[in-house]
């Protein structure tokens, strides 16, 4: 999976297409990515104690992988991602751009 945690992504498909945000977890083996400010449901909680009311709460939940490309840091449109090695270390570049991510 090319997107890490930090990463600046754009949604490009699904309910939330064209919104930005930045990962806050990835899963590389469901394949998934939790985005801060992208995939809000809301939870009913129940009240914890007797006398305290119950609650409606908004959370980000996980989207998958295929749903979200990366931003490019120079043009700010979605770009795939690319190694490049510099020295003895493989680095991210942008395809589009080709600046190091």
């Amino acid at each position: 999976m090319k997107i890490k945690k930090g990463d600046t992504i754009i949604v490009i498909a699904g309910k939330d297409r064209g919104k930005t945000g930045t990962v806050l977890f990835a899963y590389p083996k469901k394949e998934h990515v939790l985005v801060d400010g992208v995939g809000i449901v809301k939870k009913h909680a129940r009240s914890g104690r007797s006398g305290k009311a119950g609650q409606i709460i908004e959370r980000p939940s996980p989207i998958h992988v295929s749903n979200v490309s990366l931003k490019d840091p120079k043009d700010g449109v979605p770009t795939r991602v690319g190694y490049k090695r510099e020295g003895e270390k493989n680095v991210r570049v942008a395809k589009k751009s080709g600046t190091v991510l």
